[in-house]
């Protein structure tokens, strides 16, 4: 099986995530601030990312407006109210 590279038909979710990045991130920033350093660029990339996965609503599949975060914590196996720290699913 061979790849071509950069179309959406290979990866689709990979390069969604390269078109939001230059959308949403770099296209903005890249007119508001010139970077001194690749450290100071990854900062700003680091801010965009939390935000990205825990402050905006994603419309993807499966997603219905939530946040990446939200849809990881609801995914978490439920603890048992004894405290005892085994999940539900473990319980049986």
């Amino acid at each position: 099986m061979s790849w071509i590279l950069c179309r959406p038909q290979s990866n689709g979710f990979v390069e969604r995530m390269h078109r939001t990045l230059l959308d949403e991130h770099f296209r903005i920033k890249g007119r508001e601030k010139w970077y001194e350093s690749l450290g100071e660029m990854q900062s700003d990339l680091d801010e965009y990312l939390i935000r990205y996965n825990t402050k905006r609503p994603h419309q993807g599949r499966n997603m219905g407006g939530k946040t990446p975060y939200d849809m990881f914590v609801k995914g978490l196996p439920k603890k048992h109210k004894s405290g005892t720290g085994k999940s539900a699913a473990n319980a049986a």
